[in-house]
């Protein structure tokens, strides 16, 4: 009968051992509060043309 105790249990254990663990990493190990990175003075790319416009260098097969 205890047999079949271990097995039945194995998946409660594994999700509490898991929920100690981020809790353990939440609350006993925090990260040191940084302050946020200004932002960027410029965007990083220049925004994207209009799907329907005509000033593509690409050009296309009629």
């Amino acid at each position: 009968m205890y047999a079949l105790i271990v097995p039945a249990s194995t998946p409660f254990v594994l999700l509490a051992t898991v929920m100690a663990l981020s809790w353990w990493e939440d609350h006993i190990l925090p990260t040191p509060r940084t302050e946020p990175a200004e932002a960027p003075a410029e965007p990083p790319f220049p925004p994207a043309a209009p799907a329907g416009s005509q000033n593509s260098s690409v050009s296309t097969p009629r």
